[in-house]
């Protein structure tokens, strides 16, 4: 069933708003598991004053959730009330090198920051080149692999409030933790501004590559999937703890555990977010009958079931 179309009301209250605002669109295309039902409105500002713009004038009740390229979400089947903005890359990906320091648009992928850091002979970003994801979705994760988090690297971020108010935060506004931070959900990231240190693009290229390869030999990347399942538990392997409880090729409907690495679940081809959710909740439900440990999600989950 579809959501009632907000688009009407909206651009009687936003007559300058630039960019573009779709009623029930689909989100599954959005995702890396191609699964998930529509957003009430999907909204793609045109640039951060078109986001501002709409924010401010956005009615408080109507919930707004920022999604970025869906390498780590799950969107319910049932589809997402209110607004879900997207930030484009013609807006919001752009990457500036200066010096010692790189900033990106937060609809920039994250390789794409390490490639330019890489050619500018800054260090310290290669980590990046194996996360698929976007810079928002670094910032509001704290994501990291391969020794390196994006607190060791940040500045500052910039940012738009709920109430359509712009903000930076330097990194200890960040109040980074393992997967997250303490800012809060009611901002949405538009630009951060990095810090590496200097050295020759052939070594940071060298390390890059062993980030790949390690990717490829260890990762189901190429399939519909969206990167680790579960946070690592303090002192252990989420996929060393799903591993140990069987769950190796577990399936639920069109979805399964990888039996590449554990720790990925995967669309074999025809599964709904509910199938794919259900298997995550029952990869919990033996992992902690098996070792007693709470897996917590890695993955977000968006949305309202079918």
């Amino acid at each position: 069933m579809a959501f009632p179309d907000l688009v009407p009301s909206l651009r009687v209250l936003m007559p300058e708003l630039r960019g573009r605002l779709l009623a029930n669109e689909p989100l599954a295309p959005f995702t890396w598991f191609r699964v998930g039902g529509p957003a009430q409105l999907l909204f793609t500002p045109a640039d951060e004053d078109d986001l501002a713009y709409f924010l401010a004038r956005l009615p408080a009740e109507i919930p707004v959730t920022p999604i970025g390229v869906g390498s780590n979400l799950i969107v319910r089947d049932g589809g997402v009330a209110g607004v879900v903005v997207r930030l484009s890359p013609r807006g919001f990906g752009g990457i500036v090198v200066e010096g010692d320091t790189v900033r990106a648009g937060t609809a920039a992928l994250d390789k794409k920051v390490a490639e330019a850091a890489a050619g500018a002979g800054i260090a310290g970003l290669e980590f990046y080149y194996g996360i698929p994801g976007t810079i928002g979705g670094a910032l509001t994760m704290n994501a990291g692999a391969n020794g390196g988090e994006t607190k060791d690297v940040l500045v500052e971020a910039a940012a738009v409030t709920r109430a359509g108010a712009k903000r930076v935060f330097t990194n200890a506004e960040m109040k980074f933790v393992y997967r997250g931070n303490g800012v809060g959900a009611d901002v949405i990231f538009t630009s951060a501004l990095f810090r590496g240190r200097r050295d020759t693009p052939e070594a940071i290229r060298a390390r890059m590559a062993a980030v790949q390869s390690h990717r490829e030999t260890a990762q189901p990347i190429r399939e519909k999937t969206g990167g680790s399942t579960f946070r690592n538990p303090q002192g252990a392997s989420a996929w060393k703890l799903i591993d140990a409880a069987g769950c190796r090729g577990l399936r639920v409907g069109g979805a399964q555990v990888s039996e590449m690495h554990c720790n990925f679940l995967i669309n074999t081809g025809d599964a709904t977010a509910h199938d794919i959710e259900t298997l995550g909740e029952t990869v919990r439900a033996r992992v902690k009958a098996h070792s007693g440990v709470d897996l917590q999600w890695e993955i977000k989950r968006l949305g309202v079931p079918a």
